[in-house]
């Protein structure tokens, strides 16, 4: 396997923890102070916005070489294990509904999370090419 998938594999680890981190934020320092609605859509904006710093970091730092084509399928990779970890965790670990899971993706009542999930799959792609001019 070459060297920037299993470095990819350790960066959706750490958006894991970027992510808890990110919902720790939202629960106790934005939510407090706001409605849910706008404590979630804050909330995807820090997120995708810690997201870039990390996709920044690594490829700009990292000693694998990489094309578009492995950052592309780096960022879908990342977007199904994304939604998989998502329902599989928040319903069996933390026994949230499935409507509970859908209602993040309902765009159309203010719910931003579909924003975060595309940044996830295109943000290797446009970080290399566009922001670090590496592709």
């Amino acid at each position: 396997m070459e060297k920037i998938y299993l470095q990819a594999i350790m960066i959706w680890v750490l958006f894991v923890f970027v992510a808890i981190f990110n919902g720790s934020i939202r629960q106790f320092l934005i939510a407090p102070r706001t409605s849910e609605l706008t404590a979630h859509q804050i909330s995807c904006f820090t997120g995708i916005s810690l997201f870039f710093i990390v996709m920044f970091l690594w490829l700009k730092y990292t000693g694998a070489s990489y094309t578009g084509n492995n950052l592309i399928l780096i960022g879908v990779g990342f977007l199904v294990a994304t939604i998989i970890f998502e329902f599989i965790f928040g319903h069996y670990v933390m026994g949230h509904s499935w409507t509970k899971l859908l209602h993040d993706y309902n765009f159309l009542k203010g719910r931003l999370w579909a924003l975060v999930l595309v940044w996830t799959t295109v943000g290797p792609y446009v970080v290399a090419k566009y922001v670090l001019g590496k592709i």
